[in-house]
């Protein structure tokens, strides 16, 4: 296993395990990356200033993709990406923020409506014609999130994001992608959208405490590129595998709970509004 740790910490994209006084100046500078992070800002951009002239995308969705774009880029492009190689926990957190903080925000600023803004295209339907609305349904979006995050938090397919960059990216991207399906989903404010939504989110809720209770109160050492790599940082391998369970379990299952409570109580002013004028 240590043999193995090494080998995968010292081809990881994120680089080597950085040394604790070094991290600061870890910055994540992939040419490839920053050009995509810019193209998508700019896409939205265009495609926002277009649809403004309907009123489509208020100014508020539009400050709201820009600080769902920031912070998702930032959680790349930071030492936070360095901090990951050596750090399970930092890893749990990167995935968080992508899933939790800035997928949600890019959501609220409608990019579907900013894209289909740039073109004659429409995105209502799949290349082979299936409506999109079924493809991405309540059922099919927890069950696309639940999926990647217990297959990407699996020992194996971990194991591997450190040693191909490709399986790294494919992790990230299928990860946010399954978050922006589920947000999608608990973000609708149309009062026929409560039920999906409350749906959505209790089942989102509950995978993750599940998956996060795992990794935290088992015995097992989990995750073998994390061996050694903890110890830079006073923590253990014991410890750093039980407070990424911990950001998973506490902080990241909060965000959904508040979410779905929040969709539960506005369902239930709207149907106690007719009984009021009545």
């Amino acid at each position: 296993m240590l043999r193995f740790a090494s080998a995968a910490t010292a081809t990881a994209y994120c680089g080597a395990p950085p040394a604790p006084g070094a991290l600061m100046a870890r910055w994540n500078l992939d040419p490839i990356l920053i050009a995509a992070l810019l193209a998508t800002l700019a896409v939205y951009i265009v495609g926002a200033t277009r649809r403004q002239a309907v009123g489509s995308i208020p100014s508020w969705r539009r400050a709201a993709f820009a600080g769902g774009w920031t912070i998702g880029a930032a959680a790349l492009v930071s030492p936070l990406c360095a901090l990951s190689v050596s750090l399970f926990s930092a890893r749990v957190g990167q995935h968080m923020i992508l899933a939790l903080i800035a997928a949600p925000l890019v959501i609220l600023g409608r990019p579907g409506a900013a894209l289909a803004a740039l073109g004659p295209w429409t995105l209502d339907r799949l290349p082979g014609g299936r409506p999109l609305q079924a493809a991405c349904g309540p059922a099919s979006s927890a069950a696309a999130f639940a999926v990647a995050l217990w297959i990407w938090h699996a020992p194996g397919p971990y194991d591997a994001t450190f040693a191909s960059p490709a399986v790294y990216w494919l992790m990230h991207l299928t990860v946010f992608a399954a978050a922006l399906m589920v947000w999608n989903i608990m973000l609708r404010t149309a009062p026929e959208s409560a039920t999906s939504a409350l749906a959505v989110g209790a089942a989102s809720t509950l995978q993750m405490t599940f998956l996060g209770a795992i990794i935290t109160l088992t015995p097992r050492l989990l995750y073998a590129p994390h061996a050694l790599t903890p110890y830079a940082w006073g923590l253990t391998q014991a410890s750093d595998q039980q407070l990424g369970g911990l950001i998973m379990w506490v902080p990241g299952c909060s965000i959904f709970l508040a979410v779905t409570l929040a969709t539960l109580a506005r369902a239930m002013s709207e149907r106690a509004r007719p009984n009021a004028l009545a």
